[in-house]
């Protein structure tokens, strides 16, 4: 099972490309953090990989990938419906009884610490609960393939690092986990950056002239091109 890009560029009618030549592979087993300044297309690359946006040219392969995940950065829900409810209603569209769907919905609840919530409303929760529920929805599904945008942006130090270890085991246990954002913590907790400023047109060039007047540091984490 993988997800691979080959030779993969986008861009939108009317605006300069976002990337290009982009190949890599997305194996189970690590996190992948998608990193780049703002508007380079990191949540344009998680739309690609999830094949919901074609890109501009190359292509995306899939290989034993049958269910995706996917967690937009801002939460959304219907306000008078429970917490529990939201986990509940896809496992009950995928043929779940009403019990098993409740006992999956509140472990998962509780992987993500939101077991004493489960009862609450949509509307009465903080954006950060809100953040997590979203997450705990996609992860009680167990997709092959989990497309995570920004999953910190709302949350404290100390539950965004509590989220970013729930990831990293979810990769453990088989997914392939790839996490778009801006936030160095998160960002760090991953097993692999996948940065795309080194795929923005002329980022080859800018690169050379850089290093021709300056000693290079040595980057924090393999850039982790196609295996």
């Amino acid at each position: 099972m993988f997800v691979a890009t080959h030779d993969l560029a986008h861009r939108f009618v009317g605006t300069d490309t976002l990337f290009e030549h982009l190949d890599y592979r997305f194996d189970p087993g690590q996190t992948v953090a998608v990193c780049g300044p703002s508007g380079c297309g990191k949540s344009t690359l998680l739309s690609i990989l999830a094949k919901w946006e074609k890109p501009a040219s190359g292509t995306v392969e899939h290989s034993g990938i049958t269910r995706i995940g996917w967690v937009f950065q801002n939460p959304y829900g219907v306000p008078e419906r429970s917490a529990l409810d939201h986990v509940v209603f896809p496992l009950l569209a995928k043929g779940e009884r009403r019990r098993d769907a409740e006992r999956i919905a509140l472990d998962t609840l509780q992987i993500f610490n939101l077991g004493y919530a489960a009862n609450r409303r949509f509307s009465d929760l903080s954006g950060g609960e809100a953040q997590r529920l979203m997450l705990a929805r996609a992860v009680c599904q167990h997709p092959d393939l989990l497309l995570v945008d920004e999953p910190t942006a709302q949350l404290d130090m100390r539950t965004a690092h509590s989220v970013s270890n729930v990831l990293g085991q979810l990769a453990g246990q088989g997914m392939i986990v790839v996490i778009a954002t801006h936030d160095p913590d998160t960002r760090d907790a991953c097993d692999r950056i996948l940065d795309l400023a080194d795929y923005a047109p002329n980022s080859s060039e800018e690169s050379s002239a850089h290093f021709s007047g300056s000693t290079a540091a040595e980057p924090e984490k393999t850039n982790g091109g196609t295996a």
